[in-house]
C-alpha cells in the first residue's frame, strides 16, 4: 500500500504554528473593521480567462504557475493564484457595481505551482484588501494606513514601506517608449529573460535580479510625470505624512502590467531572506476594463499569512481565562455546568479532567489561566466552587455565576499588562 504523505509545497499546522496563523487572521479581521472594509468571499476557482486576462498571458504566473484543469462542464478552470482578479470579476458579474465605491477585504487559500522555499508554498494563504470605484488619492492613503496599522498591531518590526508612482496613462506610455529605446541599445548584453521582455514588458527589466541587467536597469530613464500625475502622487505623500506613516521613495519599484497606474508600494523586511516582501499592492485603474467592464479606478494590496506568521516576535497562543478542576465522579457533571456558565458569559474555560492536583494546576498555569474553579463533593452539595486567583493565591467559595466578574477583571488586567509590554518593546 502506498504510504500517504503531504503533497510538496503544502503544510499542516498545529500548536504554536496554527496559533500564529490564527492570530494574523484575527488581527486582520479586527483592523479591517476599524477601517470600514466589508468582508467578501469569492470562489476558490474561476474560468481560466479571469486570471489570464488580468495577469497577462505571458506572465510567469499564467504561463508556468497556475493550477489549471478541464472541468466536465465549464471548460478550462484555474485555482485562484491571487484574489484581485476574482473580486474584479465578481464586481462585474454579481451586481456589485451598484455599491461602488466599495471597500472590501478577504482572506483564504491561493495556489501557485512554483518551487517551495522559506515563506513560499504551492498552497499558501493571503490577506487581501481592495478599494474599487474610487479615483481619489485618499483611497490609496487609507489603504496604506490599513496595511501599516496591521503590521504594527502584529508587532512586526523592521518593516519599511517603499513607495513609487507609475504615473497616469500619458506618463506611463511615454516612459515605456523611453525604456524600450534605452534597453534596445543594449539588447545583446541583457539576460535572455530581459530580451524577451523588451518589447512586451520593459518595466519588468527594472526589477530584474540578473547581474547582467543591473547596470542598464540602474541607468534607465526615470518617469517624467504629467502635472496631473504629479499632483496625485503629491496628495498620496501628503496623506501619509499627515497619518504619520513613514515611507521611502523607490523609483525602481514597478508593476509590469499596463493596467497599473499611479501608486505602487511594498512593505519589505530583511528578516526573510530573498522573500522579503510581506505586503504589496498598487493602483490598477485599467484592470476591470481588461475583463470587459467600464473604466473603474481601483487600488488594493495583498499579504502572505505564512510570511507574517513567521515574523511574529511573541507567543500567539490563545490563552484560556479559567481552569476547572473536578475531583470525584459527581464533580465531573457539575464541572460541565460551571464551564457552560463561564463560556456563555464569554469567558474561555477549559476543564482539566484528571491527574494529580499539582499537575493539573501546572497545566492550567501553562495554558494561561488566571483563575481556577476547584470542585469537590462539598462544592457539588452546596452548588458552589472553590474560586482561586492564580496570580495571588487567594481562594474563596462562590457560585459559578459569581465567578464571572472576578475572572473578567483578571482577564482585563492581563490584557492591559500585555499591551503595556508591547508598547515598551
Amino acid at each position: 500500500m502506498e504510504k500517504l504523505r503531504p503533497l510538496k509545497g503544502t503544510q499542516s499546522l498545529y500548536g504554536e504554528a496554527a496559533d500564529r496563523f490564527a492570530h494574523v487572521v484575527a488581527t486582520f479581521e479586527r483592523v479591517r473593521r476599524l477601517y470600514g472594509f466589508g468582508r467578501v468571499e469569492v470562489p476558490m476557482f474561476e474560468m481560466t480567462g479571469v486570471f489570464a486576462r488580468t495577469m497577462g498571458e505571458t506572465s510567469d504566473v499564467v504561463s508556468k504557475e497556475m493550477w489549471t484543469f478541464e472541468s466536465r462542464s465549464e471548460g478550462s478552470v484555474t485555482l485562484r493564484p491571487e484574489f484581485t482578479a476574482g473580486i474584479a470579476r465578481a464586481f462585474l458579474s454579481e451586481g456589485w457595481k451598484q455599491y461602488a465605491p466599495m471597500k472590501v477585504a478577504t482572506h483564504g487559500a491561493a495556489f501557485r505551482y512554483e518551487r517551495p522555499q522559506k515563506g513560499r508554498y504551492r498552497q499558501f494563504h493571503q490577506l487581501d484588501a481592495e478599494v474599487i470605484g474610487s479615483a481619489d488619492p485618499m483611497a490609496d492613503v487609507e489603504l496604506l494606513c490599513f496595511g501599516a496599522q496591521l503590521l504594527e498591531e502584529l508587532g512586526i518590526e523592521g518593516v519599511r514601506l517603499k513607495l513609487n508612482t507609475l504615473g497616469d496613462s500619458e506618463s506611463r506610455d511615454n516612459w515605456r517608449a523611453a525604456l524600450i529605446e534605452h534597453f534596445a541599445a543594449h539588447r545583446s548584453e541583457l539576460s535572455e529573460d530581459s530580451q524577451e521582455r523588451l518589447e512586451k514588458n520593459p518595466l519588468r527589466i527594472l526589477d530584474s535580479k540578473d547581474p547582467r541587467d543591473r547596470p542598464f536597469a540602474d541607468s534607465a530613464p526615470t518617469m517624467q510625470l504629467s502635472a496631473e500625475a504629479e499632483d496625485f502622487f503629491g496628495q498620496v505623500k501628503a496623506g501619509l505624512d499627515a497619518a504619520g506613516v513613514a515611507y521611502e521613495l523607490d523609483p525602481h519599484l514597478v508593476r509590469g502590467l499596463d493596467y497599473y497606474r499611479h501608486t505602487a508600494f511594498e512593505f519589505v523586511t530583511d528578516q526573510l531572506g530573498a522573500q522579503g516582501t510581506v505586503l504589496a499592492g498598487g493602483r490598477y485603474d485599467g484592470l476591470i476594463e481588461q475583463l470587459g467592464g467600464p473604466h473603474t479606478p481601483a487600488v488594493g494590496w495583498a499579504a502572505g499569512i505564512e510570511r507574517l506568521s513567521m515574523l511574529l516576535d511573541h507567543d500567539a497562543k490563545d490563552a484560556i481565562e479559567a481552569a476547572i478542576l473536578p475531583m470525584g465522579e459527581e464533580a465531573r457533571t457539575y464541572a460541565i455546568r460551571a464551564a457552560q456558565v463561564l463560556r456563555e458569559a464569554g469567558i474561555a474555560a477549559e476543564i482539566f479532567w484528571s491527574g494529580k492536583m499539582a499537575k493539573r494546576m501546572s497545566r492550567a498555569d501553562a495554558a494561561g489561566a488566571g483563575a481556577a474553579l476547584i470542585i469537590g463533593e462539598d462544592e457539588v452539595a452546596a452548588g458552589t466552587v472553590q474560586y482561586k486567583d492564580l496570580r495571588t493565591g487567594e481562594q474563596r467559595q462562590l457560585t459559578p455565576e459569581d465567578t464571572i466578574d472576578p475572572i473578567t477583571d483578571l482577564a482585563a488586567e492581563a490584557m492591559l499588562a500585555e499591551w503595556e509590554e508591547g508598547e515598551s518593546r
